[in-house]
C-alpha cells in the first residue's frame, strides 16, 4: 500500500508542479485512481462528490450534500439544527449504511444516523453505492447493506523540498468563519502537522450556534378547496449550540498504512415540532454527546495478499426533555455503547481472480432511566466470503454474507426464552448472497453494461423491539431483494470545448417483505410494531455530468440527476391504501449543478426538485403534498496574500423564496443568506 501511496503522491506533485511552473492557463485535471492489485477494481461505478465541488455548493453538512445524489430521499425537519436522515431507493433509512473513514456508523437504538452532526469542513469526498461497494476488500458488514455512503475525511499532504526551490511543508492551518440567517454563526479550524517522514496528524474543530428563527408562510386547505389556515409566523424553539472536534493520527508503513481517530460531538437543541392544532411552539429539547474512537491498519504482503484491521468504541448519550404543558412531562436519558472489530483479507488466486474473507464483531448495549426498561444487549457476528474476476471485457463479483445476531434483555415479557437469571434471549441467523456483473463490449472503457441482484435484511432496532408499551420482541427482520440493470458512458477529450462527459443510467426493481410498521393494537393512543408491510419498488436513476474548457481562463461544469420511483404498498388487498404510493416518496425528483470558474472567481448555481407525494398511506386529496423546488446561488473569490490563501464566499439559498415542506407541518426556511471567510496558511 505504501508503494501505491508513493505513486499517487508522485503523480500529484508532478501535476501540481507542472501547473505552477509551466502552465499559463487554467487546467482541469481529472481524478487519478490507483487500486492495489489483489483488491481489483470496482464492478459497479459509484456517485461521488469531491472536496472541490463540496466547497462550491451551498452545503454545510453531509446530509446537505446527499441531496445531489440520485435515488436518495432526504428527510429534513427544517432549520439549521433540524434532524436530517436519508432513505435510499424507497427502502428506508435503516437499509443504508454510513461509513466514516471506512468504519460504519451505528445507532442500535433507532437505526437512524443524524447526518446533520457531520460537518463538511474536513470531508474530502462523499461516495454513494447502490447495492454495496462492489470491491471485495471491505468489512463484512459492508456486504449487508442495500446501499452505502462512504465519507472520507481529508488526509494531510505536504510538499517536499525540490530543486525548483519549493520549500518543504510541515504545517497547514485553515480557519473559517461564517455568518448567516437565523442568527447562524459557524467557526471552524483545521491544523495539519507533519511529525516525521512517516507520521502526520490533523485536528479539526468546529462550533455552531443559531437561534433557528425564520419566517414561514403556513397555509392549509380543506378537501373542498376552502382555506383552513393562511398565516405568516416565525419558527420557534429551533435553536442549536453544537461543538465538534476530531483528531487523527496517520502513519505509513512499508506496503501499508495506519490511522487512529477520535471524534466528539456535543449539542443542545430545541425541537420545534409540527405546526398543528394552532400550536406554534413546543417544549421539547434534546442534548447529545456522541463520541467514538477508531483505528485502522492496512498491510500488503507481497503482490498477492492484503489485510485490513479495524477497531472502534462508541458512546452516545442522549437527554430528551419535554416540558410541553399540554402533555405529560418527560425527562429521559439514553446511553448507547458499541464495540466493533473487523478484519478483511484478500488474496489473488490467479491473475485477474481474487477472493476475500472478512469477519466483523459488534457489541451494542442500551441503557435508559425509564421504568420497566428492557436494557437490551446485542452481539453480532458477520462472516463474508467474496470473489471477483477481471478478465478482458468482463468484471464480476459474487459474495455471501452469514450474519449471527443474539439479543439479551433484563425485562420479563413474552420473549422466545427466559433463563434462570430472569434474562431473555433471542437469536437470528441469515445468509444473504449478491452477484454483480459489468461488461465492456468495446475496446477501452468508455461504455459498459452492468447488472446485479442482491439480498439483504435489516434487524429491528432496540426501539422496535423493546420500547415500553410500543415495542414487539417477536419482530423478524425486514427482507429486501434488489435487481438492477444499467449502463455507463465515460469519455475524455483532449481538444474542443467539452473535455469530459459522463452518463449513468439504472433501472431497478426492489421488494421489501416483513416491513416493520407501527400499528394500532385496540386502545386509543396505544400502538405496537408489527411485520405487516410489503413494498414493491420500481425506479430509474439517471446521472450526467460534463466539464468544459472555454478559452484559456474559463472552466465550466454541469451535473444533473433525475430519479423516478414507483413505490407501492402491496401488503393487503383489503386495505384502503393497497397499491398506493408509500408516504413521502415522490414519483419524480432531481437536481442540477452548474458551475463557472474564471481565474480566482467561482460562480455556482444548484437546483433541487421533489415532485408530488403523500404524507400518509392513503393517496387521497387530504394527504397530498405539492411539489417543491429550491434554487441556491453562491459566489466565491480566492486570492493569495503573503503565501496565505483567502477565500470569500457569499451564498443565497432558496433564491426564489419558495414555501415548501419536506415533512408535513414542518415548514422550511424561505430565502436565506450566508457569508463566509476562509484563511489557509
Amino acid at each position: 500500500m505504501n508503494r501505491i501511496g508513493t505513486l499517487a503522491m508522485t503523480c500529484w506533485l508532478a501535476l501540481t508542479g507542472t501547473a505552477q511552473n509551466k502552465l499559463d492557463s487554467v487546467q482541469h485535471v481529472r481524478e487519478i485512481v490507483v487500486v492495489s492489485k489483489p483488491a481489483m477494481r470496482e464492478v459497479v461505478p459509484s456517485q461521488k462528490l469531491n472536496g472541490e465541488l463540496l466547497e462550491r455548493l451551498n452545503t454545510h453538512t453531509v446530509a446537505d450534500a446527499l441531496r445531489y445524489f440520485s435515488g436518495i430521499q432526504l428527510k429534513d425537519y427544517g432549520g439549521v439544527g433540524g434532524i436530517k436522515t436519508v432513505n435510499i431507493r424507497s427502502m428506508g433509512t435503516h437499509h443504508l449504511g454510513i461509513s466514516y473513514d471506512g468504519v460504519e456508523l451505528g445507532n442500535a437504538q433507532n437505526g437512524q444516523i443524524d447526518l446533520a452532526q457531520f460537518s463538511l469542513d474536513n470531508v474530502e469526498e462523499i461516495t454513494l453505492y447502490n447495492g454495496q461497494k462492489s470491491a471485495i476488500f471491505q468489512p463484512a458488514s459492508d456486504f449487508g447493506n442495500a446501499g452505502s455512503v462512504y465519507i472520507r475525511t481529508r488526509e494531510p499532504v505536504f510538499s517536499r523540498s525540490q530543486e525548483s526551490g519549493v520549500r518543504s511543508e510541515n504545517t497547514h492551518l485553515r480557519f473559517r468563519a461564517q455568518y448567516g440567517s437565523s442568527d447562524m454563526f459557524r467557526l471552524s479550524g483545521l491544523w495539519e502537522q507533519r511529525i516525521s517522514e512517516t507520521v502526520s496528524s490533523s485536528v479539526s474543530a468546529g462550533f455552531l450556534t443559531a437561534s433557528g428563527k425564520y419566517k414561514f408562510h403556513y397555509e392549509r386547505r380543506y378537501p373542498d378547496g376552502t382555506t383552513a389556515w393562511d398565516t405568516t409566523a416565525v419558527r420557534q424553539n429551533g435553536d442549536i449550540h453544537a461543538e465538534r472536534i476530531e483528531a487523527n493520527l496517520y502513519g505509513r508503513l512499508w506496503q501499508g498504512s495506519w490511522q487512529v481517530k477520535g471524534y466528539l460531538y456535543n449539542s443542545a437543541r430545541g425541537i420545534p415540532g409540527a405546526i398543528v392544532n394552532n400550536v406554534w411552539k413546543r417544549g421539547e429539547r434534546q442534548q447529545d454527546l456522541n463520541t467514538f474512537f477508531q483505528a485502522a491498519y492496512d498491510k500488503s504482503i507481497g503482490n498477492k495478499f492484503a489485510t485490513r484491521w479495524l477497531a472502534k468504541y462508541a458512546y452516545y448519550n442522549t437527554h430528551y426533555v419535554n416540558r410541553d404543558s399540554t402533555q405529560l412531562p418527560v425527562d429521559n436519558r439514553y446511553k448507547q455503547q458499541e464495540i466493533y472489530f473487523s478484519t478483511a483479507n484478500v488474496l489473488e488466486l490467479l491473475p485477474n481472480w481474487s477472493a476475500s474473507l472478512s469477519y466483523d464483531f459488534k457489541w451494542n448495549k442500551l441503557d435508559a432511566d425509564i421504568w420497566n426498561f428492557a436494557y437490551p444487549t446485542r452481539i453480532s457476528n458477520l462472516v463474508s466470503l467474496a470473489t471477483a474476476i477481471d478478465y478482458k471485457h468482463l468484471k464480476a463479483q459474487g459474495s455471501i454474507l452469514a450474519t449471527f445476531i443474539n439479543d439479551r434483555t433484563h425485562r420479563h415479557g413474552d420473549l422466545s426464552a427466559t433463563d434462570e437469571h430472569g434474562q431473555t434471549r433471542t437469536s437470528i441467523q441469515k445468509l444473504t448472497p449478491a452477484l454483480f456483473v459489468n461488461v465492456y463490449p468495446f475496446r477501452g472503457t468508455f461504455f459498459s453494461l452492468r447488472a446485479y441482484v442482491k439480498q439483504s435484511f435489516r434487524m429491528p432496532t432496540f426501539n422496535d423491539l423493546y420500547y415500553t408499551d410500543l415495542g414487539n420482541a417477536n419482530l423478524v427482520p425486514e427482507r429486501a431483494t434488489q435487481y438492477d440493470v444499467g449502463f455507463a458512458l465515460n469519455k475524455h477529450f483532449t481538444r474542443g470545448i467539452v473535455r469530459h462527459a459522463e452518463m449513468h443510467f439504472d433501472a431497478y426493481y426492489n421488494t421489501v417483505h416483513d416491513k416493520i410498521v407501527a400499528y394500532p393494537k385496540g386502545q386509543q393512543f396505544r400502538w405496537t410494531m408489527l411485520n405487516l408491510g410489503k413494498v414493491h419498488i420500481k425506479g430509474i436513476d439517471v446521472e450526467a455530468e460534463a466539464d468544459f474548457q472555454i478559452g484559456k481562463d474559463w472552466v465550466a461544469t454541469a451535473r444533473a440527476q433525475y430519479t423516478y420511483q414507483d413505490a407501492r404498498d402491496v401488503t393487503d388487498p383489503a386495505d384502503s391504501y393497497y397499491n398506493d404510493q408509500i408516504p413521502y416518496i415522490p414519483w419524480h425528483s432531481g437536481s442540477a449543478i452548474l458551475g463557472l470558474k474564471y481565474k480566482g472567481w467561482d460562480l455556482n448555481y444548484s437546483f433541487i426538485y421533489a415532485g408530488e407525494r403523500y404524507d400518509e398511506q392513503e393517496n387521497i386529496l387530504y394527504n397530498h403534498m405539492e411539489p417543491w423546488y429550491t434554487s441556491d446561488l453562491s459566489l466565491r473569490y480566492q486570492f493569495i496574500v503573503h503565501s496565505a490563501k483567502f477565500i470569500v464566499q457569499a451564498e443565497v439559498n432558496n433564491l426564489l423564496d419558495q414555501d415548501y415542506e419536506v415533512i408535513v407541518n414542518y415548514p422550511m426556511p424561505g430565502i436565506n443568506y450566508a457569508l463566509s471567510l476562509t484563511v489557509e496558511i
